[in-house]
């Protein structure tokens, strides 16, 4: 069950979508999903239900509001379009790390204000997993579970690269990485667990051989249904032992 709401940021209003279970069980455990670069969509709310409906009240925000109108994005041709790809990586540029990081503080806050009282857990995409790692890291007091799929620069040269707050962060924490994904190479692999190994966090990083970037989001040309089962069965796992 899907209804939406509005969220004051420091910076403005982000619009939001709250999913709940479809049985109407009362949950106390939330998940933010943090979206990949093509924004919330109906993909992205279908996934959010696959969760919800394992016991949680997911937050879908639309992490672009800074940025006005934009979209709807078709997630397998936006990048082949000029317009479409000047305008999705403007956007990307817009919602900074730091910032989404800021606005962590208000889509817990929203969390709460739907009833959630216990451990919270995110699940970031693409653009979305380096995202959902440093919520973990900014706050670690209420995030227990951290995950990734196909996230790209999780431990490049950046100031901002998620494996320089290894040290923050209290949340297990998983990476699933495409097989081949030149957003995430394997120097950047091998920097990413080191850093989180020194860095005391229980984490794992899993190689899914084959796929590709975006193989877990049904609407991706990359997408792959029984990879994306996987990653579903992964996730699940991951929140039912820590949330």
């Amino acid at each position: 069950m899907k209804h939406e709401i509005a969220i004051k940021t420091q910076d403005g209003t982000a619009r939001a979508s709250v999913i709940k279970p479809e049985n109407g069980a009362a949950v106390t455990s939330g998940v933010i999903l943090y979206m990949d670069a093509f924004g919330p969509r109906e993909a992205l709310y279908w996934m959010g239900q696959r969760i919800a409906d394992a016991g949680y009240t997911v937050l879908v925000p639309d992490l672009y509001y800074r940025s006005g109108d934009y979209g709807p994005f078709n997630a397998r041709t936006a990048f082949s379009e000029e317009a479409s790809k000047t305008r999705i990586r403007e956007m990307m540029q817009t919602a900074t790390q730091a910032l989404t990081a800021q606005d962590g503080a208000a889509f817990i806050g929203a969390l709460e204000a739907e009833g959630v009282t216990g451990a919270i857990g995110t699940v970031g995409y693409c653009m979305g997993g380096a995202r959902a790692i440093t919520a973990a890291a900014r706050y670690p007091e209420r995030i227990r579970a951290a995950a990734s799929f196909h996230g790209g620069n999780l431990a490049s040269d950046a100031e901002d690269s998620p494996h320089r707050l290894a040290d923050r962060i209290k949340a297990h924490v998983y990476v699933g990485v495409a097989g081949i994904d030149n957003s995430f190479p394997p120097e950047q692999s091998a920097r990413f667990a080191e850093a989180f190994r020194v860095g005391g966090v229980d984490h794992a990083v899993e190689n899914y051989l084959g796929m590709g970037h975006g193989w877990t989001v049904p609407d991706h040309s990359a997408y792959d249904k029984g990879g994306s089962e996987r990653h579903f069965k992964r996730l699940l796992t991951l929140f039912e032992e820590t949330l």
